[in-house]
């Protein structure tokens, strides 16, 4: 079956089990699934139940495809989501945007846990991302394209909404909070950077750096779908040639400690979609 084929079934398995009909798709990063507690859950569905799903392998990331309504729209979140790093293809990375879009989703908004390079940035704050470098080493579109999906050669002048963030920065100046904007730069990881990588990627221009959301965007824009995407920066590098060891667990710390800031806002942000 051909990736336009599998992602159609999927689909119509996971309609099947719902009568959502999501027009928003939200995907949480590591220590960020406290946006599932404001979710009235339709139907909860295992991603080890779902066909041709991959399994997340990673702390932090639940592992389960939630429909039901926030802020009064109907959507379909995923707690936890799949990383290249795990060993799967960028096909299997992006496999739920392409269900995603089988189901009429038409908005995407993103969640990342990343370090950061700005030495404006400190531990917890909040920055929505308005462009990507993506340093990945497979590209998600690579191969024979498939016009049912999306045109050979996407733009991406605008890989992130340029309304979508106006709206985000109007909320959080209503809600009193600081959010940054800037470029996130995208490696394959699992290792976290070298001193002399943070220097090159804030150099380049990039203002975080995180393991994920590249590919799924650049995925979703193929799809013709809006992209709005925002970090939590849990740990700083490369400022001032300094960088501080860093664990996964204190990744998640830091991102649990800003999860209900990111909450508000989304929440916020999908009533007003």
């Amino acid at each position: 079956m051909s990736l336009f084929e599998r992602s159609q079934a999927v689909a119509a398995f996971l309609q099947e089990k719902t009568k959502i009909q999501p027009q928003i798709g939200i995907i949480l990063g590591s220590g960020l699934g406290e946006l599932v507690d404001t979710v009235k859950i339709d139907a909860e569905i295992p991603y080890a139940d779902i066909p041709d799903f991959p399994q997340s392998t990673v702390e932090g990331h639940a592992g389960h495809l939630l429909f039901g309504t926030l802020a009064g729209k109907q959507v379909v979140m995923m707690a936890g989501r799949f990383h290249y790093y795990e060993g799967y293809s960028m096909e299997q990375v992006t496999f739920p945007i392409r269900v995603f879009q089988q189901l009429g989703t038409e908005t995407l908004i993103l969640s990342n846990a990343c370090g950061g390079m700005n030495p404006k940035y400190k531990v917890g704050d909040l920055m929505v991302i308005d462009d990507h470098i993506n340093l990945f080493p497979e590209h998600p579109l690579r191969g024979a394209n498939d016009d049912r999906l999306g045109i050979r050669f996407p733009d991406m002048s605008e890989p992130y909404d340029k309304k979508l963030i106006g709206l985000a920065l109007d909320i959080a100046k209503e809600q009193g909070l600081l959010l940054h904007t800037g470029t996130y730069a995208g490696l394959s990881g699992p290792t976290f950077e070298t001193p002399a990588e943070y220097k090159w990627l804030a150099r380049m221009g990039a203002d975080v750096v995180g393991m994920s959301t590249v590919p799924e965007t650049i995925v979703a824009r193929h799809a013709q779908m809006r992209v709005f995407a925002m970090s939590v920066i849990t740990d700083l590098g490369g400022i001032d040639g300094h960088v501080e060891p860093i664990t996964h667990e204190e990744v998640l710390e830091a991102a649990n400690a800003a999860a209900p800031k990111l909450a508000a806002l989304v929440t916020a942000m999908v009533e007003r979609i």
